[in-house]
């Protein structure tokens, strides 16, 4: 399965952005799917998930509230629409597809979004 993110950009503080995740080779439906960041000089870390089944949702609590993620299962797409942004936003954006419920299997080229006046 092959993924690619999308909608990363420059916006200023409060401002919105949303990403697209377009995943191509499997059918989405099939998959659980996250998005994750890294900013310069830290860990990758965990923003949000979306499961396959239950189209459930999960938030780390630095963004909850202000970024929702959403799939689309007929157009084979994952977004994250983010809200209010703030700078501490700013990273580059992956998107990440997987099966079961151990590690990510699948991860996209990332997208870089910069919050910043």
């Amino acid at each position: 399965v092959q993924l690619q993110a999308s909608g990363g950009g420059l916006v200023q503080p409060g401002g919105s952005l949303r990403l697209s995740c377009a995943v191509s080779g499997q059918t989405l439906s099939t998959y659980h799917m996250g998005w994750f960041r890294q900013a310069p000089g830290k860990e990758r870390e965990f923003v949000a998930t979306t499961y396959r089944s239950s189209g459930g949702t999960r938030y780390a609590d630095s963004v909850k509230g202000r970024f929702t993620i959403s799939r689309d299962n007929v157009k084979n797409t994952v977004y994250l629409q983010m809200n209010v942004l703030k700078p501490e936003d700013t990273a580059v954006y992956y998107c990440a597809a997987k099966r079961t419920t151990g590690g990510y299997e699948y991860w996209g080229q990332g997208t870089q979004v910069t919050v910043s006046s």
